[in-house]
């Protein structure tokens, strides 16, 4: 081991695999990450083949997003949703007859209204909560356990369902202009899944690059079929409707439930607020300063998707386009042609709403993700979905998004009228959690203006609340109900693997204040360890009993960061004073093949005795007593174990822990 640069010199045809940065702390270079047998270089391959090179902690800033990638990233479900919304909104009012649609505008006009309370408020959570999270992290800071796990329970099934939705709603585009694809309309929407789903695994900047075309093309063309329509309006063009004049004429009857039906048609509506969240729960992706940036993309986003939603509504109800039965051509659509006509500007935008519509399913991708990092963390899911892969993405949180997408849209049969309702009760749960929330917190904080801020919240509950209510009660026989049962089933799932993990770290705590020395025993120890607990206590004690008066004991810990070097040899000298502890910093967030080739390393050095060292490695593992124990744990252990069997002067010692009582 090298500590005469830190810049690796060459080893040989090689390069060095440590980086030397202290005495006992190394850092592992991209050699010393490199698979240590034939099917680990045959995987690495394949995966740089197809999701690219590796990429380490320190490319981790520019894979961080700017305001530009960010929003196409982060908004282009919301932005999307103007698509439908405006549908959902005329197939109520339709219902009750075609002079009612005259109301269209301005309930959009109310949504957008509503829009922007959400908005402000979600703007203040990225100031209030830069580490991400959204709803679950206001919940889990002001309202406790219960409500946190019932916003996070709604939001992992929300972007679930992002994908879910955007994907169909993507093949309607496609199949509203070439309806001899209807048939394959289910495989259509799971190829693009597949499709967006690889994208992802490359990494956040990348599908960033690969998005912002369709986005900003989608917004683009919106706003011009908005100009050109409300341009023919002013001129009096003869395909206009309104210009004939609309009188609403209702009956007795109809004047009693008028009010109920508007607040109906509001209510389907603000599915157009779907998507909104997700900038709140992924500040941790942007670039410095995270939380000014994101607060500036969400205000960029709830601006757009207002003038887009608005204009469509008011497009529709001027040129008197209505929502077409299931499977024809979406309203969206309809004012496509009447606006820019049939030709190559049509078709132009058709593709511009497919791609936005399929890439809205990208948020669910990307702010999915990062909620559930920020659940893994706090231990309401397994710790393997909140660890990033070779590309700094967080594969187990993208897989784990696209594998329920895939079970709505083939129980579905990708219609997105029939993926609305959960959705939107869904997105609603969560508004009304979080505004409830941030009402609290000004309470606690009570900083200058607090009372208007929470006064603001407080109509936002409320609002969104009486919309969450009507959307249940209207949609809950038309596939709403799901949502209440997925919601109770998901919460209980994260409760119980939150108690599992408080178990396994009550059984494996230290008693504060312990000091531990014992003395020295004969040979040459190695000691890996993960976290300082009991497990790794009985290791160190036996190492130190195993320890020749000739050798020594080294203790070893792979490490990801300085900060986490300092902490744990900080903590590791106050419990095992005379203990060698050698850290090896991973940039590549790599465990096994560091250990490994630090082993490799071992070996070249001569011994006190001049002879052939033996290396006698101690693998502490937590045996839990059920599969289901195992499960959350990361399983580095066996990995280790497996890649050390048959290795040349190594022993391994397996040291599994566990209680002797449940």
């Amino acid at each position: 081991m090298t500590n005469e640069s830190k810049n690796p010199a060459p080893r040989g045809d090689d390069e060095e695999w440590f980086i030397e940065e202290e005495p006992d702390h190394l850092v592992a270079s991209e050699a010393g990450s490199e698979p240590v047998n034939s099917v680990g270089r045959a995987t690495l391959a394949a995966k740089t083949a197809i999701f690219g090179r590796r990429l380490s902690n320190a490319e981790e800033g520019e894979e961080r997003l700017p305001k530009k990638f960010a929003l196409p990233i982060f908004s282009s479900d919301a932005i999307s949703s103007s698509a439908y919304a405006s549908e959902e909104i005329l197939i109520v009012l339709a219902s009750s007859g075609t002079a009612y649609l005259a109301f269209g505008p301005v309930i959009a006009l109310a949504v957008g209204l509503l829009l922007g309370v959400v908005a402000i408020s979600y703007r203040q959570v990225c100031f209030g909560f830069p580490k991400g999270g959204g709803a679950y992290a206001v919940a889990s800071s002001t309202l406790g356990t219960v409500p946190s796990l019932v916003a996070a329970s709604s939001l992992v099934i929300d972007y679930i369902l992002t994908a879910a939705v955007s994907t169909a709603a993507g093949v309607a585009a496609i199949t509203s202009a070439m309806p001899e694809l209807l048939p394959w309309r289910v495989e259509m929407a799971l190829g693009a899944l597949f499709l967006l789903v690889l994208t992802n695994l490359r990494g956040l900047r990348e599908s960033g690059r690969l998005f912002a075309i369709p986005t900003y093309l989608f917004v683009g063309g919106a706003l011009l079929v908005i100009g050109i329509g409300i341009i023919r309006i002013a001129l009096g063009d003869p395909a206009v409707k309104w210009s004939q004049g609309v009188v609403v004429e209702a009956h007795d009857g109809m004047q009693l439930i008028l009010p109920f039906l508007l607040l109906k048609a509001f209510a389907f509506g603000s599915v157009a607020l779907t998507g909104t969240e997700a900038i709140s729960d992924g500040v941790a992706a942007f670039k410095k300063p995270e939380a000014k940036n994101a607060a500036d993309t969400m205000a960029i986003m709830a601006v757009l998707l207002a003038t887009i939603f608005f204009g469509i509504s008011l497009l529709a109800f001027a040129f008197g386009k209505v929502p077409q039965e299931v499977g024809g051509e979406t309203l969206i659509s309809q004012i496509a042609r009447a606006t820019l006509g049939g030709g190559i500007p049509y078709a132009i935008f058709q593709l511009a709403t497919t791609g936005i519509l399929l890439l809205a399913a990208n948020t669910g991708f990307s702010g999915g993700p990062q909620l559930a990092r920020v659940l893994a963390r706090d231990g309401f899911l397994p710790r393997q979905i909140g660890q990033r892969s070779d590309r700094l993405a967080y594969a187990g949180g993208i897989l784990t998004i696209a594998a329920g997408a895939v079970i709505f849209l083939i129980a579905t049969d990708a219609l997105v009228t029939l993926l609305i309702p959960a959705y939107a009760i869904g997105v609603f749960l969560g508004f009304t959690i979080s505004q409830t929330g941030m009402v609290v917190q000004w309470q606690k904080l009570r900083v200058e203006g607090w009372r208007g801020k929470a006064a603001l919240n407080g109509v936002g509950a409320t609002v969104t609340g009486v919309v969450l209510v009507i959307i249940s009660i209207a949609k809950f026989a038309a596939g709403g109900w799901i949502i209440f049962v997925l919601v109770p089933l998901v919460a209980l799932f994260m409760s119980a693997v939150r108690q599992r993990y408080n178990r396994h770290e009550r059984e494996l705590a230290i008693k504060p204040g312990l000091i531990f020395d014992a003395p020295h025993r004969p040979r040459r120890i190695i000691a890996p360890f993960g976290e300082i607990n009991r497990s790794t206590v009985r290791a160190i004690t036996l190492g130190r009993i195993l320890e020749g008066s000739t050798g020594e004991l080294i203790a070893v810990r792979v490490v990801f960061s300085e900060e986490e070097e300092h902490e744990i040899r900080a903590r590791f000298e106050a419990l095992f004073p005379g203990v060698r502890l050698v850290t090896v910093e991973s940039p590549y967030r790599l465990i096994v093949e560091p250990l490994s080739h630090f082993l490799d390393e071992l070996e070249e050095l001569p011994h006190k005795s001049g002879e052939l060292p033996i290396n006698v490695v101690m693998i502490p593992e937590y045996a839990g007593r059920h599969w289901w124990d195992r499960i959350l744990h990361n399983g580095n252990g066996k990995r280790l174990r497996d890649t050390l069997l048959g290795r040349r002067n190594t022993v391994i010692v397996d040291l599994p822990y566990r209680r002797d009582v449940e």
